[in-house]
């Protein structure tokens, strides 16, 4: 444990992290900063079985936390005026036929109505499915070929096969296509990969040296291992998933961080040091999601707490590994966080892992536990 904070701040947060750990959390990884200094601190395992503690900034695949970072060089583009948010998607990449209507801002704001290729769950309990997902019946066989590379064009022309969820900016509906257009784009409008690109706008300017966007199935050591259980012949068997292809969700999803590397980069995005102003403020500007005291920005939730303090966020699961990224407008607090777990098709540690994300956001934004 690493703290600067007073010894009561401390044993405070130790206690909470050490009672998320459950049979499906394996263990975790925190760090909180702040005006007082910063705490990391770990509880559980690295493995299943094992008695050595996660390491305390160990590499983690980041999930959906990559969805703020694609958002964050999109805005970064606008600002060298390569793009602008009111662009119309097709005329960038005309090659899709996407609807004239979808505008880059869309894409950023999930407004644009497509068709989610990991997905769709409808409002009357109604499923369609895309490419095999890790969740419901095709689980196994996502496992069996979870060394398999997707091309991003791919993705988006499965997505475009299937009927759009409603007309662009009629709603609201989380979809993994935005941000695999959103990835096109980039390199569409610069000429250069979006690994080249995040590099040059974000990785090196602010030193983090621990965050990439993988090209393979490997991740770094030193780092927590991810589990992926399921049934055959009448019995559960839980395998090791630690490595393991993400293009099958590509820029929704991809890219593997630290706990320190997460602070550094949510940080600098709300303490303004990546975007001007205006186009800060654009991308912590709320839309109505449906859901309660959680709003979307442009590549961000804009939370509310039960103080009703304003928090902006991004949390993502990644198959057996789930990752935390929360900070005040401002970025004078932060909290980050790395998780290790069994993942199921049943998503069965979906209510611990909710329950993990609320108590650390009431401990640390909060008056404490709920």
């Amino acid at each position: 444990m690493t703290t600067t904070v007073s010894n009561q701040t401390a044993d405070r947060l130790q206690r909470a992290i050490e009672a998320i750990v459950d049979p499906g959390i394996i263990g975790l990884s925190v760090r909180v900063n702040d005006e007082q200094g910063e705490w990391v601190g770990t509880a559980g395992a690295a493995e299943v079985g094992g008695d050595v503690k996660p390491p305390a900034d160990g590499h983690i695949r980041i999930g959906s936390n990559t969805k703020t970072f694609t958002a964050t060089l999109m805005l970064q583009l606008v600002a060298e005026d390569r793009i602008g948010l009111d662009d119309t998607v097709a005329d960038h990449l005309p090659e899709f036929g996407i609807d004239q209507r979808i505008t880059v801002r869309m894409l950023l704001q999930q407004t644009s109505g497509l068709f989610n290729f990991t997905g769709e769950v409808y409002e009357d309990g109604s499923m369609v499915f895309g490419i095999p997902i890790p969740y419901g019946p095709n689980g196994k066989e996502w496992l069996d070929n979870r060394f398999k590379t997707y091309r991003p064009q791919e993705l988006v022309e499965l997505a475009l096969s299937k009927p759009a969820r409603f007309e662009p900016g009629a709603g609201w509906s989380y979809s993994n296509t935005n941000y695999v257009l959103a990835r096109l784009l980039i390199e569409k409008v610069t000429g250069r990969t979006v690994t080249e690109e995040m590099q040059r706008l974000i990785l090196t300017p602010l030193g983090m040296s621990h965050t990439v966007v993988p090209e393979d199935a490997e991740i770094a050591e030193p780092h927590a291992h991810a589990y992926y259980r399921y049934d055959e012949d009448g019995g559960p068997r839980t395998v090791d998933i630690t490595r393991q292809n993400p293009s099958w969700v590509s820029a929704g999803g991809d890219m593997i961080s630290t706990t320190e590397d997460l602070h550094t980069f949510i940080a600098a995005l709300t303490g303004g040091k990546l975007l001007p102003d205006e186009l800060r403020e654009e991308m912590f500007t709320p839309r109505a999601t449906g859901i309660p005291n959680m709003d979307y920005g442009l590549g961000v939730f804009v939370l509310t707490t039960d103080d009703g303090a304003t928090v902006i966020s991004h949390n993502g699961a990644a198959v057996g590994h789930a990752a935390l990224m929360y900070a005040t407008p401002d970025g004078s607090k932060t909290l980050t966080a790395a998780l290790n777990c069994v993942d199921d098709a049943n998503l069965t540690v979906a209510a611990a892992f909710q329950g993990a994300q609320q108590r650390l956001l009431n401990e640390v934004f909060g008056s404490g536990p709920a």
